[in-house]
């Protein structure tokens, strides 16, 4: 299935790109989600006319999200979770409690833009945790998860 992107995605291709991909894929998610069209050419020429247009927003979106890493650089989250012996947690800490820590100290971030490639965290002490705001936008934060005293 032959699509123009209608902006940039990860391991497909970048904004005006006419790319092959599976139909399921496109037909389920490019397209309903507005980031393809079918690549007509009506299509064609109606995505030049909106060029411009598309990659301002492109650019105001990188900007955004790089303003958001320079929030997030610095920061240091502090967790309190409950623990057993020898630093394990009773539970862990997930991509949902790291976002709504992040959210707290008043940067905007959703859940699916934390990246936990290890899993969830089940140990004390720090740990840095990747934070993905835009496909070309990626952050570090640390996070300390300390033993709750109660």
């Amino acid at each position: 299935m032959e699509i123009i992107l209608l902006e940039k995605i990860a391991n497909v291709g970048d904004l005006g790109s006419i790319v092959n991909v599976r139909s399921g894929f496109g037909r389920n998610y490019l397209i309903p989600q507005g980031k393809a069209k079918m690549a007509t050419k009506a299509n064609v020429v109606e995505f030049e006319q909106r060029r411009a247009e598309l990659e301002q927003a492109a650019s105001e979106a990188i900007t955004a999200a790089e303003a958001r890493r320079e929030q997030l650089q610095e920061m240091v989250l502090t967790i309190k979770a409950k623990t057993g012996g020898e630093g394990k947690l009773f539970g862990s800490v997930s991509n949902i409690e790291i976002a709504d820590a992040i959210n707290a100290a008043g940067v905007a971030v959703e859940r699916r833009e934390i990246r936990m490639p290890d899993g969830p965290l089940r140990q004390i002490g720090e740990h840095e945790i990747g934070v993905h705001l835009h496909s070309d936008v990626d952050a570090v934060v640390k996070v300390m998860v300390e033993e709750d005293d109660d």
